[in-house]
């Protein structure tokens, strides 16, 4: 599914996406293909249903986000565990 569909089903509300195929580049996430996974009103409540699911299957991307955003395009964050210095 593209944004744009999901924009036009959801209308300003926050939806949790799978993310199926997205590209990166200079530092940011270019998402072109999602599956809805779940919406809701409140943010909050989408961040904890986006947290479960990364906890349940960390292998897969998933994201959330309102559908008032224009583009789906996030800031990549690398998460990791430094060495001894």
């Amino acid at each position: 599914m593209r944004w744009q569909e999901v924009q036009e089903r959801f209308p300003n509300e926050w939806v949790v996406l799978e993310v199926i195929k997205a590209h990166s580049d200079n530092g940011y996430r270019y998402i072109k293909d999602i599956v809805v996974i779940d919406r809701f009103e409140n943010s909050l409540e989408a961040m904890m249903r986006y947290e479960q699911l990364r906890k349940d299957q960390p292998q897969r991307e998933y994201c959330f986000f309102h559908t008032s955003r224009k583009n789906l395009i996030a800031r990549e964050r690398h998460v990791g565990v430094r060495g001894p210095r």
